[in-house]
């Protein structure tokens, strides 16, 4: 891999790394603000389907890098260290104006570091979870980045009092969903019965996370049809995952499961509820407004130890923010078929408990609307500018 030739005169250049699905999502919204700022912006690095369709130069393919968990993680660390070292070396080479990285902390800081130390502007979007799970990182984050770029408004304080500028720029997702959703028409895009109750089933796009989850997410498919025969099962799978997860779903047995080639914005505007791994995903169901119920398993030592570094109790990000068990959290051990099918029949059967929560979710996406674009791509240019 090289770095794209020689850009239009003059032209702004910037390189950026975004890791798995959700940082694609999330850059490729960023990079509408740049395309406004730069129209001839030189954009590469590492990203996915969303940035390249703007026009940015995809050296290596986000997905390289969505490996989540220490043992997951070893199994991959060759190949991810030689990607960053080869980076590395051509940004060195060749220096862009600026670089953005877009959350995969694991990978960007170390990269940012070194990009920094050679006189290169660092960003740094989406602040590391320190108030969640490592607060240790915070003097990695200042050593390595000149500016981040957060997502939630308590983070600019917290930064700030460690001496590392911050510019709280709203969450993308909440530009991208509107603030009130029209079920019956995804119900009709994705021709399922208006009028029977609908569960979407989202186990995450991470290898592992298929790994460890789908299988008991169809099994829980599987209590919940027989004690509700009228449910319509959705799962929203990345194209690349698409073929074994049917396979899988196929497998278990849970035929009344419809697997879906993308989708999953659809997926939850058309669901009653959804049962959901823990990440961004479940930010996004907050959005748009939908009950859920929250659940992980990962292989037995890395659980425990994220475990170790757990901050706070809860761990999906509708509870964080709303700093209280808002949805359920069944996590590893008590991520069993039964205890999600009976959580998911609960949100099915107390409908004043789920319409309650819409107006929770309406508060939470009024805090984090701001013009997330145009915010980003003012702060970097105030960095570029000096």
């Amino acid at each position: 891999m090289s770095l794209p030739s020689k850009a239009p005169d003059g032209a702004f250049s910037m390189a950026m790394v975004a890791g798995e699905t959700s940082g694609d999502l999330l850059a490729g919204l960023m990079m509408q603000g740049i395309r406004a700022q730069w129209p001839e912006a030189n954009l590469y690095g590492i990203g996915g389907p969303r940035m390249q369709a703007q026009g940015f130069n995809a050296l290596w393919p986000s997905d390289k890098l969505a490996v989540r968990g220490y043992v997951e993680v070893l199994r991959h660390y060759r190949e991810i260290v030689g990607i960053r070292n080869q980076l590395k070396a051509q940004l060195l080479a060749k220096p862009p104006q600026i670089f953005v990285g877009v959350d995969a902390p694991d990978f960007n800081l170390d990269l940012e570091r070194d990009l920094k130390q050679a006189g290169i502007p660092t960003v740094h979007f989406v602040c590391p979870s320190i108030w969640a799970w490592r607060a240790d990182r915070i003097q990695k984050i200042k050593q390595s980045v000149d500016h981040v770029l957060c997502i939630f408004p308590f983070e600019t304080d917290l930064l700030k009092a460690h001496g590392i500028p911050a510019t709280y720029v709203g969450h993308p997702l909440a530009q991208a969903i509107p603030m009130h959703v029209d079920t019956l028409k995804a119900r009709h895009e994705l021709k399922l019965d208006p009028d029977r109750p609908v569960v979407a089933l989202l186990p995450g796009s991470r290898e592992s996370e298929i790994t460890y989850l789908a299988e008991r997410f169809f099994q829980a498919a599987i209590l919940l049809s027989q004690k509700q025969p009228n449910l319509q099962f959705v799962l929203p799978a990345i194209p690349a995952m698409k073929s074994r997860i049917e396979q899988l779903r196929d497998q278990v047995g849970a035929t009344k499961v419809e697997v879906l080639k993308g989708q999953s914005h659809a997926a939850l505007a058309a669901c009653d509820v959804t049962l959901i791994a823990s990440g961004t995903a479940t930010l996004e169901a907050a959005l748009y407004k939908k009950p859920m119920v929250i659940a992980y398993n990962m292989n037995w030592i890395s659980w425990q130890m994220m475990k170790r570094k757990k901050l706070q109790p809860w761990v999906g990000l509708p509870n964080i923010l709303s700093q209280e068990f808002c949805v359920p959290e069944l996590l590893q051990d008590q991520a069993t078929p039964e205890n999600m099918s009976h959580a998911v029949l609960d949100w099915l059967r107390s409908p004043e408990k789920a319409q309650a929560l819409v107006g929770r979710f309406e508060v939470l996406h009024q805090s984090l609307l701001r013009d997330t674009p145009r915010l980003a791509a003012h702060a970097i240019q105030t960095l570029v500018n000096g």
